[in-house]
């Protein structure tokens, strides 16, 4: 892929995590007490590329993660202030749409 296409331009933080596999990401408990939960999914398209952005908060707490295209595993980023994940997964989707990625689907997840 070309440097150019960047995707989630200074997303996340340094301290991006990455998983291998589903037990990874459900290590972490903390939202499945929360009855108040909110997710968002955005799905990306950009040269026949597609990207996964989303956003899992709580009153208390949030998690980013994204599927990109052009990386091997998926990542995650768990923030214990729901705003400020809120405020870099706002940050990270604008700047995915200033470098040409189009937004799909943007909502809620679809079940059934």
């Amino acid at each position: 892929m070309d440097n150019q296409e960047d995707f989630f331009d200074d997303i996340i933080s340094d301290e991006e995590l990455e998983f291998d596999d589903e037990e990874d990401f459900d290590a972490d408990d903390s939202f499945d007490d929360e009855e108040d939960v909110e997710v968002r999914t955005v799905l990306l398209l950009k040269n026949d590329m597609l990207a996964l952005l989303g956003l899992k908060q709580s009153g208390e707490a949030g998690v980013i993660v994204r599927i990109d295209p052009r990386q091997s595993l998926p990542s995650a980023q768990k923030y214990d202030d729901a705003a400020a994940a809120l405020k870099w997964f706002n940050r990270s989707l604008a700047t995915s749409k200033r470098n040409g990625w189009e937004v799909i689907f943007d909502g809620h997840p679809l079940f059934g």
